[in-house]
């Protein structure tokens, strides 16, 4: 395993970055099983662990501090903060009430003393960025966090708060946490470039888009849209629907391409991601242990400039072959009243 520095943090971390999603109720209940899984991630080399508060509703973050144990210190240990946590109204956002709040949920469930990237995990658009830079580099004198960071914020998001910091004194997001595969791009036209600007490590998640490039799902075969994570996005794998078809047809190519190389479609769809300059860490978020064995035996894979040359054809720089990010929509697309002017001033003239 390699590893490359966190962005100018100076902490070294794995280039596959364990991730804990499917950990609890949302993917596997077995909390002795996750802790294993834990385990032999960290005995093949990896020392980063990344998890988030809402992963089952805390029951994530609940295993990995159960797992870590003896181990802490061997480990770099993210988690997030963003999304709402239980009933009732300021349990969630960005905000220094909640965020203050969390943090210590996040610590008590992890079972430790202090995390090593805390990241807010979408932005907030009724919390002013000063408020949020602000809480994060309290904490991070309090000794309760070691950096900060972000996670799928658009690049104008992420500008603005470097700006903030740097007007204000503030500490600055160290980190960025976007979607990335071979089939969903987008990040590569200003995320990444941005992210490169402010020397940030990136972190990037759903290399292997939300499964379509497990291997599981290919053209003309019968889609099971009642379990697994089709049942919890069966629009993501409908058949029926034109996007879908249009992923379905880049990975059959890319599995030609793959079989080529004598290697899986998830080696090579997670080796794509790593290859790129920008990219500091892969997460793998398996579920079953064989599902990690099987992406860490494609940590070696290398790809030479023919076989990007040759995803490059398939899956054009910078396109998305569909919405990558299902959690979050920024307000000026998903708040018609902010498209539109008032019915009267409409008309040219």
């Amino acid at each position: 395993m390699r590893y490359r520095v966190l962005g100018g943090t100076g902490i070294e971390v794995s280039v596959h970055c364990l991730g804990s999603m499917m950990f609890g109720y949302v993917g596997n209940p077995d909390h002795d099983e996750c802790a294993r899984i834990v385990h032999a991630a960290l005995d093949r080399g990896i020392n980063f662990v990344d998890t988030a508060d809402m992963y089952s509703a805390g029951e994530s973050e609940q295993i990995v501090g159960k797992a870590l144990r003896g181990r802490r210190d061997d480990v770099v240990l993210a988690t997030k903060v963003h999304f709402q946590m239980g009933e009732g109204r300021n349990r969630s956002g960005n905000s220094r009430r909640w965020i203050t709040r969390a943090v210590e949920d996040s610590l008590r469930r992890l079972q430790t003393d202090w995390i090593d990237l805390y990241q807010v995990h979408r932005p907030d658009h009724t919390t002013d960025i000063e408020e949020t830079l602000g809480v994060l580099g309290d904490l991070v004198r309090q000794g309760k966090i070691r950096a900060f960071g972000c996670s799928t914020f658009p690049a104008e998001e992420i500008v603005e708060a470097h700006h903030v910091a740097e007007r204000r004194a503030l500490g600055r997001f160290r980190t960025e946490q976007p979607p990335y595969s071979i089939l969903a791009r987008g990040i590569e036209s200003s995320v990444l470039p941005v992210c490169q600007r402010y020397g940030m490590g990136v972190l990037v998640w759903s290399p292997l888009a939300s499964g379509f490039l497990s291997g599981r799902h290919r053209k003309g075969q019968p889609v099971d849209l009642t379990s697994g994570r089709a049942a919890l996005n069966p629009a993501r794998f409908d058949p029926a629907i034109p996007e879908n078809v249009v992923k379905l047809d880049a990975v059959e190519q890319l599995a030609e391409l793959a079989a080529g190389l004598g290697r899986t479609l998830p080696e090579l769809a997670v080796a794509f991601t790593v290859a790129h300059p920008a990219v500091t860490s892969v997460i793998i978020g398996p579920r079953t242990m064989a599902q990690l064995d099987g992406l860490l035996d494609g940590a070696s894979l290398t790809l030479d400039d023919a076989t990007l040359d040759r995803i490059d054809d398939i899956v054009p720089p910078g396109t998305n072959l569909y919405q990558p990010d299902g959690a979050w929509r920024p307000p000026a697309l998903s708040d018609a009243g902010r498209r539109r002017r008032p019915l009267a001033e409409r008309a040219a003239g």
